[in-house]
């Protein structure tokens, strides 16, 4: 069951920021849109969040068109969205954050209690469970909002600018919870500005240009694609070598 943007068409006024854009995850991939500020892809990232509505074109999760779905139908139907905004309850613990999200699932107290401690293990959220958001840092926040993202079992998640506002130590842990997403077989598809950081995680990415997709590849096709380079990543750009997953 992949999640499927197809020819997706977004204008405001008389300009076409989105224009025909087609891109698909499959479940345990990790997918990339990237692009210069203006390319669309943050518009046509948040046609599937659904955040916006495009003028054309389809979103499916699966057989099913969910393009017309709100944000909270899609995420009952597996697609979860973690934004570039902190989005820990400040007040509440962090086991108290994950909890919340437990208790929609309709388990029994002691499955959702199993559930908790097996979440907070896998996260390493074990020593501030019981701090409140507002005093975590960066990394902490990130992997609680990840942690409780997985509190609803989705089948995708979409990551808004992971990457940002975060310190060199917390891009690692992200990039180590993104690769622990793959292997549990939840799609991931991921825009952010830090292209280094997010071409060293994707399988596959998506360039968008001019509001269309100028290439798509892996990171290494992307980055020894001349027009990539001359476009979006320069001329003296190195992609760093990933380790062996």
């Amino acid at each position: 069951m992949d999640l499927v943007a197809s020819n997706l068409v977004k204008t405001y006024g008389n300009r076409t920021v989105v224009d025909h854009v087609s891109f698909r995850v499959a479940p345990g991939e990790v997918v990339g849109l990237l692009g210069p500020n203006g390319a669309g892809k943050t518009t046509s990232f948040y046609a599937v969040v659904g955040l916006v509505k495009p003028d054309g074109g389809q979103v499916h999760l699966g057989p099913e068109e969910v393009t017309k779905d709100p944000m909270y139908v899609r995420a009952q139907k597996g697609i979860g969205y973690l934004p570039q905004e902190p989005s820990v309850f400040r007040k509440l613990s962090v086991e108290d954050n994950i909890a919340a999200i437990l208790e929609l699932q309709g388990l029994s107290k002691s499955e959702a209690a199993v559930r908790l401690e097996q979440l907070l293990d896998e996260f390493s959220l074990q020593a501030v469970r019981k701090s409140p958001g507002d005093v975590l840092s960066g990394g902490e926040r990130r992997r609680t909002e990840i942690a409780r993202a997985l509190a609803s079992n989705p089948s995708f998640i979409l990551l808004d600018e992971p990457f940002a506002g975060v310190d060199p130590i917390a891009v690692e842990d992200i990039q180590h919870i993104v690769d622990q997403l793959r292997h549990k077989g939840i799609g991931v598809l991921i825009t952010d500005h830090n292209v280094q950081e997010t071409l060293h995680i994707t399988d596959r990415a998506y360039l968008l240009f001019e509001g269309k997709i100028l290439k798509e590849g892996t990171a290494e096709e992307l980055a020894n694609d001349e027009t990539v380079r001359r476009v979006y990543l320069g001329q003296n750009f190195t992609l760093r070598p990933r380790s062996s997953r």
